[in-house]
């Protein structure tokens, strides 16, 4: 059996229908045993564990100052009837964030999620995408006034009486492909290496959605405009929220038609076909010494990779 995608399924259950209801908000910011995840300029209060690292969340006396304005807290969900809510603390300077901490560290996540237990690694996702939206949303995009958070976090609303526009949490969808062809040797598949990347990794084509197009032409469009290599029988495959900041990662297979290629300087520094041998040589994305490294452990990339090899098997 495949490996869960990274960064999904929380494990939470999201109360929609009780955002809105200010009473029982209070209630459970008044819970001692709510937990609090706190994010200081986007990193996440995290463990290092002596086996693996883990979350940590401040609850009880250490969680009742962040919780005594609604405004600045979001509510993520319910975990055993526990509250759980994320609370953005960049306002403080290193000094106090770092005593905040005690023996945990304000991490980023990416460093970690690979190693933590997955339903955490999620929630932490989640309140980092969350808190990300909300400073990213402090003025109107109609009127240009002041917004100020309600329904627990997942509205901001205008205050202009003149507008009162309702915004809500926004995510960017890209495509990220794997684009495959037959032949000797189980076919091949191929990836490309970006500037941006670490040394010598190869991954997985990707890019954001356009207005007006479907994700199969975005798939599409976006393998020609940074390989020249055409597609056809657009194949989603599963999906990954990607708050770095703010992207949904929908994931897709698809077969090549025509096999030159043409790499877009803009966009990619190189871009090979791989057979499986090839791949299954390459080293983890931790293996500074290999010829070429994978994507990360935390990415669908890579699973979209280890799906396509586990065809091979």
């Amino acid at each position: 059996m495949q490996k869960p995608i990274f960064y999904t399924s929380a494990g939470l259950d999201r109360a929609d229908g009780l955002r809105a209801d200010p009473e029982w908000l209070e209630q459970r910011m008044r819970d001692p045993k709510a937990c609090v995840l706190p994010v200081w300029r986007n990193r996440n209060l995290i463990v290092n564990g002596a086996r693996r690292p883990t979350l940590q969340a401040l609850s009880g006396t250490a969680a009742k100052p962040f919780l005594e304005d609604p405004s600045k807290v979001v509510l993520l969900g319910l975990a055993e009837d526990i509250a759980y809510f994320a609370v953005d603390l960049s306002e403080m300077d290193e000094d106090a964030a770092l005593h905040l901490a005690g023996s945990a560290a304000f991490i980023e996540l990416r460093h970690s999620a690979a190693l933590m237990p997955h339903e955490e690694g999620s929630m932490l996702a989640y309140a980092r995408g969350m808190l990300h939206w909300h400073k990213r949303h402090r003025f109107c995009g109609d009127c240009g006034h002041p917004t100020v958070s309600t329904e627990a976090g997942h509205v901001r609303r205008c205050t202009n009486p003149d507008c009162g526009t309702s915004h809500f949490p926004r995510t960017d969808p890209a495509v990220i492909m794997l684009v495959t062809r037959s032949g000797p040797d189980g076919g091949a598949c191929l990836l490309g290496h970006k500037d941006l990347f670490p040394t010598r990794m190869y991954s997985t084509l990707a890019g954001f959605v356009e207005p007006g197009e479907s994700l199969e032409e975005a798939v599409a469009r976006e393998v020609m405009e940074e390989t020249g290599v055409a597609v056809t029988d657009v194949r989603y495959r599963a999906s990954q929220p990607w708050p770095f900041p703010a992207s949904l990662m929908l994931g897709f297979r698809a077969e090549a038609t025509s096999f030159d290629i043409t790499v877009c300087e803009e966009e990619l520094a190189d871009a090979r076909w791989f057979s499986r041998g090839e791949v299954l040589a390459m080293g983890r994305f931790n293996d500074e010494d290999a010829a070429q490294r994978l994507p990360r452990d935390d990415s669908i990339a890579l699973w979209l990779i280890e799906e396509w090899l586990a065809e091979g098997a």
